[in-house]
């Protein structure tokens, strides 16, 4: 069993908070603050992410079923049966099997993995791994190319529609977490393992909202989305990318929330 590292603020019913294949916690920044006036906000670290250990060994490790069985068992500790629970694109999958596993009051996936073709896989594989990459290699220089819009345009623009809007500091954080990620290669090779017909349909709400434009998962398999779960409340994210909270954060938090009636 893992000890996840995590963030916890605010007061209210209980909303976890997961990201996506080499990102971290720190992602949520954005619309952090404001959902902790509402809810109970926990953000967290998957195992071999961000500050939390990777898992020890097991069977299928770094698949969706895997990570989910690691949050399950965080949620046990933290003495909690239900959540609403939102998840960024690997952690979009990770909250619809939660939801399926019954530990969901409710579901938010942005951009989740697994509504994709064969050929979409390999270019969310390959793209993320390509960024992994160029992030180590460019460590040292990365506080340089970040300071400038330019650089973050360059840089960053994979992940975000609006680049620029970047915190610098924050915008290093996020490079540096993604070329360390021991847990990285394990979670995108399990991709292969995931089809989208793996999730089912659920008793509690589901919304899945995806950015017009998302490069990593581009916004055409939302409508694989739209197919494979009709009940679920579909949101476009319009002019947002992949990680749409910095792009947009008023459009991510309607998303979060339910409409009225």
């Amino acid at each position: 069993m893992t000890e996840l590292s995590y963030e916890r603020r605010g007061s209210g019913p209980p909303l976890v908070l997961i990201h996506g294949l080499g990102s971290h916690r720190q992602v949520w920044t954005p619309i952090l603050g404001d959902l902790a006036r509402h809810h109970d906000v926990i953000a967290v670290d998957l195992p071999g992410f961000g500050a939390s250990p990777l898992w020890a060994p097991a069977p299928h490790a770094g698949s969706v079923a895997h990570l989910a069985d690691q949050v399950e068992s965080f949620l046990d500790r933290l003495g909690i049966a239900t959540a609403g629970i939102a998840g960024s694109s690997l952690g979009g999958g990770i909250a619809l099997e939660l939801g399926r596993r019954g530990r969901a009051a409710a579901v938010t996936a942005f951009a989740p993995i697994g509504f994709w073709s064969g050929a979409g896989r390999r270019w969310c594989q390959s793209v993320v791994t390509a960024a992994r990459i160029a992030a180590g290699r460019l460590d040292r220089r990365l506080p340089s190319i970040m300071a400038a819009p330019a650089g973050r345009a360059a840089f960053c623009s994979l992940f975000y529609a609006r680049p620029r809007r970047l915190d610098p500091g924050d915008a290093v954080a996020a490079a540096r977490a993604l070329a360390a990620a021991p847990g990285f290669d394990a979670a995108r090779d399990a991709f292969g393992d995931l089809i989208p017909w793996a999730y089912e349909r659920t008793s509690h709400p589901v919304t899945i909202a995806w950015g017009t434009r998302d490069a990593v998962l581009p916004f055409a398999q939302s409508r694989q989305a739209r197919a494979l779960l009709p009940d679920a409340r579909h949101v476009t994210l319009t002019g947002c990318g992949h990680l749409p909270f910095a792009d947009d954060p008023a459009a991510c938090l309607a998303a979060l929330t339910p409409p009225a009636g």
